[in-house]
Formats: C-alpha cells, structure tokens, sequence
C-alpha cells in the first residue's frame, strides 16, 4: 500500500484519468455538427488547432521554460516523436476506418485498448494483479472476446488504432516531461504535417473552413481544447496511476460512446453484443470496488 502522504497525488491521478476517458466517452456528441466534414479533415484540424491551443496555454502560465528544459532532457525528444508517431497513427487509423465503412472495428478497438494497457503494465512495468483484480480483467476478456467473435473476423483495425493508443499511453506514463510541455511537443511535431494537409484541401477546394456554416467553423476551432484537455488529462493521470488499472478505467469511454448511440445516435444493439459489453462492465465494477475497498482508511 501507499504511503499516507501519496493519496492525495493517487486521487488526483485517478480524477484526471477518468475525467480524460469521459471526456472522450461523449466525443460523439462534438461530432454532430460535423458529419458533412472529412474524418481526415477534422483530425488534421485537431492537431493543428491543438498545438495553437498547447503553446497559447504554456505562454498564458510562463511555462516556456519547462518546454525547453524538457526538449534537453536526455531521452525525452526521441521518446516524444514516438508518442507523437503513435497518436497519429491511431487519429489517422480511426478516420481511415470511418471513412471505409469499418465502425464496428474501430468501436472494438476502445475494447480491446484497455486490456492491451493492462498487459503492457503486467509484463513491461512488471505491476502486480491481486486475484481479485484478475478476475476483473477475466470477465473484461471474456467480453472482449464476445465482441470479436461477433464481428466475425480478425479485427485488425481494431487493433491497429487499439495498439497505437495504448502504446502511446505507454510512452507518456515513463517519459520524464509534464503533461502540458509533453502534448505541446507533439502536436508541434504533427502540426506541419497536419497544417500541409489543409493547406492541400485548400488548394483543391476540398477544405470546409471558412466555407461552410459558422457551427462547423467553430466546431473546427474548438477541436484543440476537445482533443488538448483529455490529453492533458490522461498523460497526468498515468504518470500517478498503476498502467493495468488505467488499462481498466479505460473502459469508461467506450461505454459512453455506446450509451451515445443508443441514446443520441438511435442506433440498435443485438442481444449478443448486449452480452458482451455486460460482461466488461461486469469486470470494470469488480475492479472499482477493489480499489475503493484497497484504498479505504485502514
């Protein structure tokens, strides 16, 4: 257990990374007033919107200092490309899967990411399982395992977008830089590449900025504080919080998106299905309950 003096640091790091999955769980609903935009598009306006909103956040705190000692940190530049490199190809991977018709991989994917962290923690952080905690990831596989079945092949998207994720939540929980210099330095990465693109769709008269209706412009705009905060949020938190337990908390986003669909979207969902996100809730309460249970005053 903890050290007393650690909890506070913990709770934080456990707000902040459900706050981020939250986030990201009532994604779809930004998503609205954006269905007659490219999914390539709204990504490349992410990041470019997301580095503008990173760098003006960092001069409104006069933190300029902490992005450059972190860019001189041995070992930080290269592993931050990575990072980059990764949440790139898993923007990227989701906007190629909705543009070719492949939804149901990329909503598998979010349920196949967590147990991916999970793994990552157990067998690269060298973190420890208690049996009941086991048991939680047992039934979450088991649901996992449903959902693919269902799909009917292998989900090699899903695990493209899936991996790429958890791999970059991998690099940002052992990278020695803070959460907010850390994404400035990506997006700054990513930023020309993304700016070059629009720069494109400009030129060929594809890009929807400034064409369209004022909601979608500032849709648009606000796509760095939508895509910069829960970042922010997820990298603090998994600097604090046990990687296998992010792995499961991680569930909460997927779990949103759905009820979004249901509830929002309309959609419909087969008792089958129905079967297999059961199950992962299943997991995911067990293991909350074992975390308040561990971190109750002894």
């Amino acid at each position: 257990m903890s050290p007393p003096a650690d909890r506070p640091s913990t709770t934080r790091g456990y707000c902040a990374a459900v706050g981020a999955f939250a986030i990201w769980g009532l994604f779809p609903l930004y998503l609205i007033g954006l269905s007659a935009v490219s999914a390539t598009e709204i990504t490349a306006h992410r990041i470019v919107w997301s580095c503008v909103f990173a760098v003006a956040w960092i001069a409104a705190i006069g933190d300029f200092g902490k992005l450059r000692e972190a860019v001189r940190r041995k070992g930080v530049l290269p592993r931050l490309v990575a990072s980059a490199f990764f949440i790139a190809v898993n923007w990227l991977g989701f906007a190629w899967a909705v543009n070719h018709h492949h939804v149901l991989e990329v909503s598998l994917a979010y349920f196949i990411g967590p147990l991916l962290n999970i793994m990552l923690g157990i067998f690269v952080l060298s973190e420890r399982l208690n049996r009941t905690q086991w048991v939680a990831v047992a039934f979450a596989a088991a649901g996992v395992a449903c959902l693919t079945i269902i799909a009917g092949r292998a989900p090699w998207i899903a695990l493209m977008v899936g991996s790429s994720f958890a791999l970059y939540g991998l690099i940002r929980k052992t990278v020695s830089v803070d959460a907010l210099p850390g994404l400035a330095i990506e997006t700054i990465l990513l930023t020309p590449f993304a700016a070059g693109y629009l720069v494109w769709a400009e030129a060929t008269g594809s890009g929807v900025l400034g064409h369209s209706s004022g909601l979608v412009t500032t849709l648009l705009l606000a796509g760095g504080i939508v895509t910069s905060i829960p970042l922010v949020l997820f990298a603090y938190g998994a600097r604090l919080v046990p990687y296998s337990t992010i792995g499961v908390l991680q569930f909460i986003a997927p779990s949103m998106q759905l009820a979004c669909g249901l509830l929002v979207f309309g959609e419909s969902i087969g008792a089958e299905r129905m079967a297999g996100f059961v199950l992962i809730w299943i997991g995911l309460l067990i293991y909350v309950a074992n975390a308040l249970w561990r971190a109750r005053p002894t």
